[in-house]
């Protein structure tokens, strides 16, 4: 038994105003995903997004599919959240009237990604020459914008669900060192690893020939779909599996394969020639 004054703190019942699990040991959970839909349509559903040229705006939600809480154990906040976003847009190009659609899919938006690192794929409706410049200025322009917007749902959730979460203690105060962020342990663990030990650059090695391959092939489908399944952003991130960085002008850069496939459009003509 414990002398007088030397118990377990997680068993020390303190004055605190609610009285209720003790010095944060314990889990609480509570569910944000009710207040996370509907901060989601606030946030995206009528954000405009234009420049000089371009006029775009996210039109709709089409669907919120995933869930959010917040937590806290043994006196730390923890935030879960995982969402997959599709919606609507509608733009044109400011000098002209016709009006161009499309959707747009956000397929990972959760904690274990900064809000920069969360992917946005826009689609068009038509395949046109016109419509196919709106997209990408929204691809261009919009992605980095939305990702602004996502980067406030985190910021705004973790404001309105870590007040109750973190109970107070006698003096009326949460212990602020113990309000955490839900950032992930272990990429910032392996980061460590990666820059802890520089070592030296080594001056040993060999020389690795190398060959020019030059390759036919004939695909079956139309010059236009060949030179979108190459081109939009969407269609490759899809046939890759995973991030894309791409300028479709002449003289662009992309990366595919998180950087480890580079390369630059030499040329292109829409829809003709790469």
């Amino acid at each position: 038994m414990a002398k007088w004054g030397e118990g377990d703190p997680r068993w020390i019942v303190e004055e605190r105003p609610d009285g209720t699990n003790v010095n944060n040991w314990h889990w609480v959970e509570k569910n944000a995903t009710g207040w996370s839909k509907d901060k989601l349509k606030e946030l995206l559903v009528g954000m405009v997004i234009e420049d000089e040229e371009y006029f775009g705006e996210l039109t709709e939600l089409t669907s919120i599919d995933g869930e959010a809480t917040a937590n806290n154990r043994k006196a730390k906040l923890i935030f879960f959240y995982e969402w997959v976003l599709k919606g609507e847009w509608s733009g044109k190009l400011k000098s002209g009237d016709k009006k161009h659609k499309g959707k747009f899919n956000i397929p990972n938006l959760s904690e274990e990604n900064d809000a920069d690192e969360v992917d946005v794929e826009f689609t068009c409706n038509t395949q046109t020459d016109e419509s196919y410049k709106v997209k990408e200025f929204l691809r261009k322009k919009g992605t980095k914008e939305i990702q602004n917007k996502l980067a406030k749902y985190i910021a705004d959730l973790k404001q309105e669900y870590g007040k109750g979460v973190i109970l107070p203690t006698k003096n009326g105060q949460p212990d602020a060192k113990k309000l955490t962020n839900s950032t992930n342990k272990a990429r910032e663990e392996l980061n460590k690893l990666v820059v802890s030990s520089p070592k030296k650059e080594s001056k040993v090695g060999v020389k690795i020939h190398t060959k020019k391959l030059t390759g036919k092939h004939e695909f079956m489908c139309s010059a236009q779909d060949l030179y979108r399944s190459l081109t939009d952003i969407g269609m490759v991130q899809a046939f890759t599996g995973g991030p894309v960085e791409m300028e479709v002008e002449k003289g662009g850069r992309f990366s595919l394969m998180h950087g480890n496939v580079t390369g630059e459009f030499v040329d292109l003509v829409s829809f003709a020639f790469i």
